[in-house]
């Protein structure tokens, strides 16, 4: 095809993409999918191809692509459909959505630089006799002289180091004759110094003292060697080693470093497992929907310990063997440690097999990951939310384990789904989804009722494993028996004792951290509120501040009350941070750790903690919600769930179901060994049936009843949702562009779908922004598109800015 123009997809908020004109020297290179430098208002900005075409756009002018960055595309031809499709149905700015599947941009750097303008060097030319022009300092004068012999362009920092502060480069600009402008920079690779034996040289063993035959003799068995590791197994000098350099008896060259660690302990080996009927039988409709050869979602509902981790991989097995590719989503980081190991253990020592994608990994190792995959060096892909994009060829399987976790929806722009994009891409793509869980969300589950997913249940544990006992303490009774609001109830501290004294292990789950939810005034109940969003500050004892867990603020501790300065300032609540404190507190010889985002901010930390409590060397883990998915702890004999009703009390339809599902999954994690397990549940909100029904463990129970409340209510599955936030730093313009949205809705209304609003958001404040929330309810999802697309457009006809209306399709939070 003979084009001369490309349409790129930039990472700005706008629901378009712009066309460049291709240099005839790059129109071998630039593809569909290829990653390009293109100019962007005063920026170089990395954008993607999404097409080729030989027409421009009339009455424009076309600027031409800088720089062309792959000579693979990055991006298959079916994830550029895929993200055109997310772009449509989530109502995403294009170049967003290919922002969010594009790999980290380790090739370049960004710096900002000063310009000279034609006016500056009309300015410059003019000058005679050292005068001043444009009432400019001698300064400011001598700063753009200097730029002319500069090929008119410095880097930004260098004004300071020339006498010109950020005021006078202010007036400069202001007066036309700099510009600030961005542009890329490639980035210098980091290498490393490799030394090796030459071969030719000849060297009598007598010629040589000691150390230099270690040096010799341990390049000889290892072959060439980084310089930092020669000198650490041969425990030598540097000063040693580049004599022998000098002296022609070894070599050296620089080699490009890769620092990107082994994501896999290389000495694990999977349990080798019989299935039992339940898994076979599993299996084997996996199995069948692969002979067919066409696209199918799988439900795959089994109780916690059940073998559904087994079943995957005999999926991912049976793919591979197709010669397929594979990709397994997991909920948590933490997670993708675990299953991790497991893909390697099964699918052969060769590392290359397997790559890791998640948030964790540094932009180098994401990046690394990313493009082994894109080159075909891995074929099965484990990661978090994102890795639904990694761009594999042939794709015949994903699993999304945990289907029903909140974590796979992204609450940021693009707002997908991670479960419903894999299905979306297993369609395109014609390969089979299998989704799994012991607690499926419910519009999953009624999918799977319905026939139009097909359903695969393990009703039992494998081995003949009995199911954790499950206990409530009602922390009513407890008080009124002990007269002691602790978060750990004498129950509670009892089964944690008895663990103790038998050498098994506890897990404690509270779904808080910090030290305290909020600080409260005795005197006149204010509470400390952060001063971006409309939400109290958390108290963070150890740091020994006040955190916003919404825009990450912080405050000092006050000492006074901030609104009538009472010294009677009292911490309510108790976080993961509190209840660690409390159990060394009871228990002082106890092993105790905690794992929450505060504790566990690298993979690193995630793997020690985690590495530790499974090789039994704590006795106590403390901490959040990421400890109740899918990990398997062979010796935990009790779990405590701490307040387990806090989550009813949120102005949320879901509530009941997270409750559920929270509660069943963390007694999940108990008695999975030989050893038998109990689970103690503290509420005050005992006769609640979602705690009822997880005490039960009857998920089909909780199913009936939760389905009746949402047929009812018109909640989905039986309706599809939209929330439409309008905001603002600016309350004045928030309340008028959502009066004005208003005026676009109220025609709508009652035709097919219902519009609640505008009212308050419940975060009516947020990172600064005045926040007004429309939610848009129709049984029709493509009446909703239709909807939002046509306000998209009423509001570029009013001049409401694109970033001021946030369009949520299909929310799990309404906060």
């Amino acid at each position: 095809m003979s084009f001369s123009f490309c349409n790129v997809a930039l990472p700005v908020p706008l629901r378009t993409t712009f066309t460049y004109a291709v240099p005839e020297s790059l129109r071998e290179i630039v593809q569909p999918g290829a990653r390009v430098i293109v100019p962007f208002r005063k920026k170089a900005m990395v954008g993607v191809v999404v097409d080729l075409t030989d027409r421009a756009p009339e009455d424009t002018k076309i600027r031409e692509i800088t720089k062309a960055l792959d000579r693979v595309p990055a991006l298959t031809p079916k994830l550029i459909e895929l993200g055109h499709w997310i772009a449509n149905y989530y109502l995403a700015p294009v170049g967003e959505v290919f922002r969010a599947m594009l790999p980290p941009v380790i090739e370049m750097r960004t710096q900002r630089l000063i310009v000279l303008t034609e006016a500056g060097r009309a300015a410059v030319a003019s000058l005679s006799g050292g005068e001043l022009t444009h009432g400019l300092s001698r300064n400011e004068v001598e700063f753009l002289v200097k730029l002319t012999t500069k090929k008119e362009s410095l880097p930004f920092g260098s004004a300071a180091k020339l006498g010109v502060n950020a005021d006078a480069l202010d007036r400069l600009r202001r007066n036309g004759l700099i510009e600030i402008r961005e542009t890329m920079l490639g980035r210098k690779a980091k290498t490393q110094r490799v030394i090796a034996a030459k071969s030719s040289a000849q060297i009598a063993g007598s010629d040589l003292d000691e150390k230099s035959l270690r040096v010799r003799s341990m390049l000889a068995e290892r072959g060439p060697l980084p310089m930092p590791l020669l000198l650490k197994l041969a425990s030598v000098s540097r000063a040693l080693v580049e004599r022998m350099l000098r002296d022609g008896m070894l070599e050296s060259w620089e080699e490009r470093v890769d620092p990107a660690e082994d994501p896999f302990d290389v000495g694990y080996e999977a349990p080798a497992h019989e299935l039992n009927a339940e898994q076979e039988s599993a299996f084997g409709a996996i199995r069948a929907r692969f002979e067919l050869g066409e696209f199918g979602v799988l439900l795959l509902h089994g109780v916690t310990g059940s073998g559904k981790t087994e079943v995957y991989m005999r999926s991912v097995q049976e793919t591979l063997a197709r010669g397929k590719t594979a990709i397994v989503l997991v909920p948590e980081i933490a997670l993708t440690l675990w299953v991790g190991r497991q893909c390697r253990a099964w699918f052969g020592a060769r590392f290359e097999g397997v790559a890791v994608l998640h948030s964790a990994l540094s932009d180098i190792e994401r990046a690394r990951e990313w493009w082994r995959v894109r080159h075909g060096e891995a074929r099965v892909v484990v990661g978090t939310r994102s890795a639904v994009f990694a761009p594999l060829n042939n794709l015949g399987l994903i699993i999304v384990d945990e289907e029903q976790e909140s974590s796979f929806k992204q609450e940021e722009t693009p707002r997908y789904h991670g479960r419903d994009v894999a299905i979306v891409r297993a369609k395109m793509e014609n390969a089979v989804a299998l989704l799994g869980s012991a607690t499926p969300s419910l519009e999953t589950y009624h999918h799977a009722r319905n026939g139009k997913y097909e359903l695969l249940t393990l009703a039992s544990r494998v081995a003949n494993r009995s199911m954790a006992s499950v206990e409530i303490v009602d922390l009513r009774e407890d008080f009124q028996r002990t007269h002691q609001a602790s978060p750990i109830s004498s129950a509670l501290h009892a089964g944690i004792q008895e663990c103790l004294t038998h050498g098994t292990q506890a897990l404690v789950l509270i779904n808080r951290r910090g030290y305290s939810w909020s600080v409260l005034c005795r005197s006149c109940g204010a509470s400390v509120q952060c001063v971006n969003c409309s939400i109290s500050m958390t108290h963070h004892k150890h740091r020994n501040r006040l955190e916003c867990h919404y825009c990450g603020s912080i405050q000092a501790v006050p000492k006074e009350c901030p609104k009538c300065q009472s010294k009677y300032v009292y911490f309510f609540g108790e976080g993961s941070e509190h209840l660690e404190e409390r159990l060394r507190k009871e228990f002082p010889g106890a092993r105790i750790a905690r794992l929450d985002r505060d504790t566990a901010r690298t993979k690193q930390q995630y793997q020690e903690t985690l590495g530790a409590f499974a090789a039994g060397a704590l006795d106590i883990l403390v901490g959040t919600q990421m400890l109740a998915k899918g990990h398997d702890f062979q010796r935990v004999t009790l779990v405590g769930v701490i307040s387990a009703d806090s989550s009813l009390h949120l102005p949320d339809f879901r509530a009941a179901e997270r409750t559920f599902q929270l509660l069943t999954q963390v007694a999940g994690r108990a008695g999975r060994g030989e050893l038998p397990g109990r689970v103690l549940i503290q509420t005050y909100y005992p006769e609640h049936y979602a705690i009822q029904d997880a005490v039960r463990q009857d998920y089909s129970a909780f199913f009936e009843r939760e389905m009746h409340f949402r047929r009812m209510m018109q909640y989905p599955p039986f309706t599809s949702l939209a929330n439409v936030i309008v905001r603002d730093t600016s309350l004045e313009k928030a309340i008028v562009w959502s009066r004005q949205l208003s005026e676009y809705f109220a025609p709508h209304d009652g035709k097919g779908a219902r519009i609640l609003g505008p009212a308050t958001a419940p975060l009516a404040r947020l990172k600064k922004e005045h926040r007004f929330q429309f939610l848009l309810k129709s049984p029709k999802r493509s009446l909703l598109t239709r909807l939002l697309s046509g306000a998209m457009a009423y509001c570029d006809t009013r001049s409401i800015p694109q970033t001021a209306v946030l369009v949520d399709m299909d929310p799990l939070s309404l906060l």
